[in-house]
């Protein structure tokens, strides 16, 4: 959902020769496709900071998670292992990190591995997410800061 380091980072670290190890390369779970606009979160959830998370952003968003899951659909594979396996498939030093506190969600993420998307699939695919504007902030302004975003 933050593209971003496309621009000038991943060149960069292609350029030198390092890795780049995304977290939450699931947008906090937005890219598993179990939020809608009706989700609600506990104070305690971080979510409940974050624009992203906000009824009407996850409302707008809702089209990416659309595409995700028709692509799923078409490789027999969930939202969350299309989400990884399209990080995997952008460079071979690009090592995404999502996290989960349960076994079940821990393999099926690693389940990404096995999802193969093809040359005209990922050419595809990346031609629809390029349309795709996301709605909110990734941060609250007060955490952006922090990140330096």
């Amino acid at each position: 959902m933050w593209r971003q380091p496309e621009e000038e980072l991943l060149p960069t670290l292609e350029q030198l020769g390092i890795g780049f190890v995304p977290f939450s390369p699931l947008g906090k779970g937005f890219l598993t496709g179990r939020f809608d606009k009706n989700a609600t979160f506990a104070s305690s959830d971080f979510r409940s900071k974050v624009p992203r998370f906000t009824p009407q952003n996850l409302d707008a968003n809702q089209n990416l998670v659309n595409l995700i899951k028709k692509v799923a659909v078409g490789k027999k594979a969930t939202p969350p292992q299309i989400a990884l396996a399209w990080v995997l498939a952008q460079k071979p030093w690009i090592v995404p990190i999502p996290g989960t506190r349960k076994l079940d969600r821990l393999e099926e993420n690693l389940g990404a591995v096995n999802v193969e998307l093809t040359a005209d699939e990922l050419s595809t695919l990346n031609d629809a997410l390029s349309k795709i504007e996301i709605s909110g902030d990734r941060y609250p302004k007060e955490y952006a800061k922090r990140t330096g975003n």
